[in-house]
């Protein structure tokens, strides 16, 4: 391909909303173009890069055994009320009507679709295992897009789904997946950590997700270096620190505190430390109202107390609801209370600490828990932190931002029980199907190679997924000459199966040589005059600074060696 003949423009500045330096270097690069708010047209630049990642990927499928289907993106929303997260979806599913009246939904993942498809092709234990895939745009309504391709409206994203006779198997299939992970991410040139994650909106009992770090990260990784040790910030445990009041210091009683609300001002108020004061909530789970308590300078994860309350959807209760079941916010406690009450491991044991005392302006002072509430159970129930307690092995977790580009799950049989997907075993007796599911953002993936990889004068692309794989660039586009070797070598290069981009533009040096590095293309030939007097080629690494002269007969092998 030639510049002149390419639909290719480089910006000097990147536009203002354009907030990340992947985003902005994708956008100067002429690699991505804005539709719309969260919606983006890629370039022709930018389309060879993503086809290449996308080749990646369906290669370690097929390796991985996995089998390539495409369902529809529209997809009957009786699909997603069988599931039941017609509900739990909310507001961040397109959701639309037909001519008939009928809802549909755009995919924003395909769970139900392939459980679908599971339940009325796969029959026989003899079918087992299963691992099917596809390559498909999604569509989510997220509140805030940002960050380019990163958190988008619309991507391409690449989800696989296992079907085995029972856990056992379906174990050896997410282990296939995990592997296949790992190749790819290796293969595109990113470095990412496995982590440990919630399964979310998905479902399911188990899941890793893929985690590049990067300071843009949207996600916090809490991690061990130790002992390797990591896990999403919404998965994290820890071991939980005993708070030190333990002795009681009596009985329970009221002291006034007007206008204090948050546990901070009751902690100033009553000089208190604040980890001393018991913050207490009044929690939805699934419509029931419960109450959490955790240290007052801790922040409740509700995704733990789902996990406790066994994948209850789990909501804030409003103001009306607090002080039906409790009393008036910011003055509430267990004390005296009938809900359920739940604790974090930090209070268990504690014999005089501050709570609310359901009653406005008041808080009851010398509580023992134990002693003054009744609580159900004692969990680690709080956002992990940094400098908080490794659970494997005693040592402070860090933390640092990372942004997911894959996830596992092993997902039971939560969407083969709603399906009733069974096959029939060696005896002829019905079983339930075990699922796992896997997910790449093919195109997150795209913007999270350029996220990592790039410096001050643009990408830096690992050579497996560059939209070329060589710059050439012609500094004497009216001497015949220099067009001829140049040509000769292009010739060379793709007869090898290298890409090669001639910059044949009537440009000056200069802004051909920072074009060439804005845009990351792996290796930089240049042709010109002044270089053949010297003995030839101009070949540079992108990731050098200094060129190397490199005769005309041995620049195609130099080339090549230098992109291996």
């Amino acid at each position: 391909m030639r510049w002149t003949q390419a639909l290719l423009n480089t910006l000097r500045d990147a536009p203002q909303d354009a907030e990340i330096i992947s985003h902005k270097l994708m956008i100067r690069a002429g690699m991505l173009r804005k539709l719309g708010g969260g919606l983006y047209t890629y370039m022709p630049l930018g389309i060879r890069a993503l086809r290449k990642v996308e080749a990646i990927v369906r290669e370690e499928m097929e390796r991985a055994g996995a089998q390539e289907t495409l369902f529809p993106i529209l997809q009957p929303a009786e699909l997603w009320k069988q599931s039941g997260r017609w509900e739990t979806m909310g507001p961040g599913m397109f959701r639309l009507k037909d001519r008939k009246d009928a809802w549909y939904v755009l995919a924003p993942t395909a769970e139900e679709a392939f459980t679908a498809l599971a339940k009325n092709e796969i029959s026989s234990y003899r079918q087992l295992p299963c691992i099917i895939y596809q390559m498909q745009d999604k569509f989510r309504d997220e509140i805030r897009p940002r960050f380019g391709l990163i958190r988008g409206k619309e991507f391409l994203m690449k989800d696989a789904y296992s079907f085995d006779a029972d856990e056992a198997g379906a174990d050896v299939s997410y282990k296939k997946m995990y592997d296949a992970y790992v190749r790819i991410f290796k293969r595109v040139g990113l470095n990412v950590t496995p982590v440990e994650a919630d399964t979310g909106d998905i479902g399911g009992n188990f899941s890793h997700e893929f985690m590049v770090f990067a300071a843009s990260g949207e996600d916090g990784i809490l991690s061990c270096d130790a002992c390797g040790y990591a896990a999403n910030q919404e998965r994290a445990e820890r071991i939980a620190s005993p708070l030190p009041y333990t002795e009681i210091a009596g009985v329970a009683e009221e002291v006034a505190t007007p206008d204090q609300h948050a546990c901070e001002e009751v902690a100033k108020f009553s000089g208190t430390p604040v980890n001393q004061i018991v913050k207490s909530l009044v929690m939805l789970a699934d419509k029931k109202p419960v109450m959490v308590l955790v240290p007052g300078d801790r922040e409740l994860n509700p995704l733990k107390l789902r996990r406790l309350l066994n994948g209850a959807k789990i909501e804030e209760a409003d103001e009306a609801t607090v002080l039906q079941v409790a009393g008036p916010c910011g003055s509430i406690g267990p004390v005296g209370v009938t809900l359920s009450v739940y604790a974090d491991l930090a209070l268990k044991g504690v014999a005089d600490v501050v709570v609310g005392a359901n009653k406005e302006g008041y808080h009851l002072q010398h509580v023992a828990l134990d002693r003054d509430a009744t609580v159900i159970a004692y969990e680690d129930l709080v956002t992990v932190t940094e400098g908080d307690i490794c659970p494997k092995c005693g040592k402070p977790l860090v933390i640092r931002r990372g942004t997911e580009v894959g996830q596992c799950f092993k997902l039971g049989t939560k969407y083969s029980e709603a399906f009733n997907a069974t096959y029939l075993d060696e005896t002829g007796a019905p079983r339930i199907l075990t699922m796992g599911c896997y997910g790449i953002g093919v195109s997150r993936t795209l913007q999270a190679i350029v996220e990592q990889s790039n410096d001050e004068n643009g990408i830096i692309w690992p050579a497996a997924v560059a939209p070329y794989q060589v710059a050439l660039l012609i500094l004497d586009p009216d001497n015949p000459e220099v067009v001829q070797k140049a040509e000769q070598l292009a010739e060379a290069l793709e007869s090898k199966g290298i890409d090669v981009f001639i910059d044949d533009r009537a440009e000056r040096p200069g802004v051909k040589f920072k074009d060439a590095d804005l845009i990351g293309f792996p290796v930089r030939v240049v042709a010109g005059a002044k270089g053949f007097a010297k003995g030839g080629f101009e070949v540079r690494r992108r990731t050098e600074k200094e060129s190397t002269i490199v005769a005309p007969e041995v620049a195609a092998e130099t080339v090549q060696s230098l992109l291996a």
